[in-house]
């Protein structure tokens, strides 16, 4: 076989071979296309997500530290009373006692 001949020959024989890879890969490419296009839109409904997470998060610790705050005024309205109570019992108690002396006095000067 003369040289000249065998590129030809080759080229006849490869061809259809290397034409069917060059397709072949062009579908890998175009599916490899398409898994990143999905990869990306998952990614970004992830962070999506992600976002909509923290801004609920941030949202519940408001309220929370709100309604932690609220209580703390609850019980400082609450301990202010009981002082105001605690202060007012040892009044109350000489109170009955005079009460108790009064009556007994009472009594005393009905009886005599």
């Amino acid at each position: 076989m003369p040289v000249e001949k065998i590129p030809g020959w080759i080229e006849r024989l490869l061809m259809p071979t290397l034409n069917e890879m060059k397709g072949e890969l062009k579908a890998i490419n175009a599916r490899m296309d398409s898994t990143n296009q999905r990869i990306d839109s998952t990614n970004e409904r992830i962070d999506s997500l992600r976002n909509e997470t923290k801004i609920e998060i941030s949202s519940l610790r408001t309220e929370m530290i709100s309604k932690f705050e609220g209580m703390d005024y609850r019980f400082e309205s609450i301990n202010t009373r009981l002082d105001s109570i605690e202060k007012r019992i040892p009044v109350i108690e000489k109170i009955t006692a005079l009460e108790l002396k009064m009556a007994d006095l009472e009594k005393r000067l009905a009886v005599a």
